[in-house]
């Protein structure tokens, strides 16, 4: 069969039809690397109507980044997904398997997903969260930084699904508190949608 086998065609085309489709003149422009990276990743050339960011998002998780900040992933699909850019080597923290996590979730009566939002803790400050899977860990880290808990650069919020993401996701709107974030409204979103946003803010493009 005949099809483009080169993979930075591939890209480069990819690219390129999400710049021709999708309608990138509300996004600012350190934003646009991140949001062209999200469309990619779930192939929705109109997911950009349901993007939701803060002011200072771009700047904000760029920065702390750059600085060597840690990416604390809500799952391994996000964590995965993350990859080292330009010779960095952030520290990718998930912690969903570890058994203290569980543990820590049965005291907590709640998912391991908000258990390990709370052990995120001594990491929390200054760090980058990405949530692609679970509303719980979402919910529970507003509680969290509700009631003073360190505060992160940036919040990269995709949690999918129908039971919880898209109100989870409007928690986060609306209780964000002056903490950066980037989110998609509704129930889309994804692991790869999270990662593809650290991806764009580590290599900045």
């Amino acid at each position: 069969m005949s099809y483009v086998r080169d993979a930075h065609e591939i890209y480069r085309q990819s690219f390129a039809t999400i710049r021709a489709e999708a309608d990138l003149s509300g996004v600012p422009a350190d934003l646009e690397a991140v949001v062209v990276r999200m469309i990619h990743a779930c192939g929705m050339t109109d997911l950009v109507a349901d993007l939701v960011w803060s002011d200072d998002a771009g700047r904000s998780g760029r920065a702390a980044l750059a600085a060597g900040a840690p990416v604390l992933a809500d799952c391994e699909m996000v964590a995965q997904g993350v990859t080292a850019g330009h010779g960095r080597t952030n520290q990718v923290i998930s912690l969903i398997r570890d058994e203290a996590t569980r543990k820590h979730a049965e005291a907590m009566g709640n998912t391991r997903s908000a258990a390990v939002a709370d052990l995120w803790r001594p990491h929390l400050d200054g760090a980058v969260v990405a949530i692609g899977n679970a509303p719980t860990a979402l919910f529970h880290l507003l509680d969290m930084l509700e009631a003073g808990a360190p505060r992160p650069a940036l919040i990269v919020a995709t949690p999918v699904g129908f039971v919880g993401a898209a109100e989870s996701k409007a928690a986060l709107i609306e209780r964000a508190g002056g903490v950066p974030f980037i989110t998609v409204k509704g129930r889309r979103g994804g692991s790869a949608m999270a990662s593809a946003a650290v991806n764009a803010l580590l290599i900045g493009k």
